[in-house]
């Protein structure tokens, strides 16, 4: 066989692989994703809880109305906030305030409240955004005896809210354990833990528990209080129609 052919075979076997591995996180990714989405369109009640040294400090609510995983709607329930509205269209975000007649762009990892950002509620998939590689199987926590499987995850574009996340999940169920979340000059911004129950019949992601790498004394709680499907207008993810309209 000539030189030529063997490193023709060879490249080949070396794509055929990386595709192979790739479908291998993306199987995984998609598995992890059915514990935070039960459907394509969906609206989700939100509770955040912010604590300082162990203490509640902010409490506030949010339905978030998805259509996909490139279409969201945030809806500001809580008095101190009530008649704001994120917008999240693919890679685009606006703020629609009840004062104003424009839609004001804003990034996802503006923060909504505590160590909760915008990106955080408005996404609930791994699925297609990331791309990456399988590092092995560990321990989830640190000296515990449940195994995880460890995944580190690249973003597939610009605009996500974390560009790297090493990303441990259950192996087997692929139930998502805990995260490390790198913004986009590779700092670590959080670590998340994510806490499953028993909702409806079937094991779901019950809170997001994001710890402040700076502000050691704090941590956010994302709350998933209900999960229903809605198939939401398509004018209610228009940015100028919002600003003019009522959703409830």
């Amino acid at each position: 066989m000539s030189r030529k052919i063997l490193l023709l075979s060879a490249l080949c076997l070396g794509l055929s692989t990386a595709a192979q591995a790739d479908d291998g996180v993306q199987a995984l990714l998609k598995k992890a994703d059915a514990f935070r989405l039960t459907e394509d369109h969906l609206q989700v009640e939100n509770q955040i809880i912010v604590k300082k040294n162990g203490q509640i400090d902010k409490d506030r609510l949010y339905s978030v109305i998805l259509a996909g995983t490139k279409k969201s709607l945030v809806l500001m329930r809580s008095p101190a906030e009530k008649g704001q509205k994120v917008l999240m269209l693919g890679d685009d975000y606006w703020l629609i305030m009840p004062s104003s007649q424009r839609p004001m762009r804003i990034t996802p990892t503006q923060k909504l409240l505590g160590d909760a950002s915008t990106g955080d509620i408005a996404t609930l998939s791994w699925a297609g955004d990331y791309d990456g590689k399988i590092v092995g199987e560990e321990p989830c926590e640190e000296g515990g005896k449940e195994r995880c499987t460890h995944l580190s995850l690249v973003s597939q574009r610009k605009g996500l809210t974390y560009a790297h996340i090493e990303l441990w999940l259950a192996v087997g169920s692929a139930e998502p354990a805990r995260a490390d979340l790198y913004v986009q000059s590779d700092k670590l911004a959080k670590r998340a833990k994510f806490i499953l129950d028993k909702i409806d019949g079937r094991r779901m992601v019950r809170d997001m528990v994001i710890f402040d790498q700076i502000e050691k004394s704090r941590e956010t709680t994302v709350r998933y209080l209900s999960r229903k499907a809605r198939q939401a207008p398509d004018e209610w993810f228009n940015p100028m129609y919002l600003t003019r309209a009522e959703i409830e």
